[in-house]
């Protein structure tokens, strides 16, 4: 436990290699432009007035709303406002994501901490995204539950949090425990088979993260973390700072579940290859893993079709994309999106069950009005550390994104956050953030 409380408190940004540092610098700029986009949510006012109601204060900000509340609270508020439009990185082997918790969780202690070092900020971002992905593998390996983000993540913000605020070793041990323990244990399929605004756990999960640095500041006790101490779990830590997880991030290119964009991929390779409109298509079938075989809600509202594999098939073969007005208002109300999600057929796959969470699968089968049978290889999502976006791509992302913003406020936030090859300036992306 020593090794990695030891390399949590002493590593600085220039110990970390080139990619890593790139790779950091795109996860905060495509976390950054979703959460601008998922402001405009209904499940982000709801948190961030119950935020402002509950967890008043006057340290840290809601991000695009203007109010001060308490670091916890706008811990919770800004986390859950990312998580509810489901467009942020993630990690194949967590079966989550790190930055959704992670970034609102440190930039509150930050803020309220009078932290305003974007140097240091980016070092416990990028020692979050290392500590997160073992988290969350060990905490996966030592239970029988699948339980979401916000597990681990409460862990993860504890532990970059009391680097931050400078916390001795038996402080930052403590802090962990607590987390862990207070920690939201939440059951991810349960929300997967039914689609609601709780989403990945992440912002109960970052809440209970900074809380527990406080507590811990004040002498509050909580050790051991057993998801991180354990003997069980020891071989997870033992590459920390040698194995660089920060470069096995993917980037989501649509904002639906990750499980059902390979199928979506295999979709629209078919249609393109094959010339298919989508007056042709009389049925689609997708051929994939259990868990994205469970994604099967016919969406009524925009949790649903975020969480829907046959609702996201649909738009995208209605639309050849997947944007957020489609999983909006626009796209629950389009007859022809509902129609075509009513053609989709998913079955499970042994095969791509086997390889999950490594890999995710799909095959997709359209037949076509004509009588015409078109089947896809086996595909997987664009944006997977194997096969990442481009800069380029990555940045057409946010600009799609930031457009919920007015023009000004959108080129300011992307000058802040630079060009994805130098360090951003945090200070002015947390200003411009704290604009409503």
């Amino acid at each position: 436990m020593t090794k990695i409380i030891d390399y949590i408190r002493n590593s600085q940004w220039q110990d970390f290699p080139s990619s890593v540092k790139h790779n950091a610098f795109r996860s905060m700029f495509d976390t950054i432009g979703v959460s601008a986009a998922a402001s405009k949510t209904e499940l982000s006012a709801i948190i961030r007035n119950h935020a402002a109601r509950m967890f008043g204060g006057a340290g840290a900000s809601l991000w695009w709303d203007g109010r001060k509340v308490s670091p916890v609270g706008a811990a919770l508020a800004n986390a859950m406002s990312i998580d509810a439009l489901d467009a942020h990185d993630g990690q194949k082997l967590t079966k989550g994501h790190i930055g959704c918790g992670l970034i609102p969780g440190i930039m509150a202690i930050a803020e309220a901490e009078g932290i305003d070092d974007s140097q240091e900020i980016m070092t416990a971002m990028v020692l979050g995204y290392e500590f997160g992905t073992r988290a969350g593998i060990s905490l996966h390996a030592s239970t029988s539950d699948y339980h979401t983000s916000g597990a681990w993540i409460a862990v993860t913000v504890a532990a970059i949090g009391a680097r931050l605020m400078k916390l001795n070793e038996s402080q930052m041990r403590h802090a962990m425990g607590i987390a862990e323990y207070h920690g939201p244990r939440s059951q991810m399929m349960r929300c997967i088979d039914t689609p609601t605004m709780v989403k990945d756990g992440s912002g109960w999960g970052a809440m209970a993260g900074v809380s527990a640095v406080y507590l811990a500041a004040d002498g509050f006790t909580g050790a051991p973390a057993v998801s991180i101490e354990g003997k069980d779990v020891a071989d997870h830590w033992a590459d920390l700072g040698q194995h660089y997880y920060m470069d096995e991030q993917y980037i989501k290119l649509y904002p639906v579940c990750r499980w059902a964009q390979p199928a979506v991929e295999a979709v629209l390779d078919l249609i393109k290859h094959h010339d298919i409109t989508a007056d042709q298509i009389a049925n689609i079938e997708i051929s994939s893993f259990d868990e994205a075989v469970r994604l099967c809600s016919m969406a009524e509202n925009t949790e649903e079709a975020q969480y829907s594999l046959p609702f996201s098939v649909a738009v995208a073969a209605c639309h050849g994309t997947i944007g957020v007005d489609e999983i909006s208002t626009a796209g629950l109300t389009n007859p022809n999106i509902q129609a075509m999600a009513r053609k989709v057929n998913v079955i499970s796959n042994d095969d791509f069950n086997a390889e999950f969470p490594k890999r995710r699968l799909a095959i997709a089968s359209i037949e076509t009005t004509e009588g015409g049978r078109f089947s896809s290889a086996p595909t997987e999502a664009i944006g997977d550390p194997e096969a990442p976006v481009s800069d380029d791509v990555l940045r057409q992302k946010f600009d799609t994104l930031a457009a919920s913003c007015d023009p000004e406020t959108q080129k300011r936030l992307s000058h802040a956050l630079g060009d994805l090859r130098q360090m951003p300036d945090m200070n002015k992306v947390l200003a411009i953030m704290q604009k409503h």
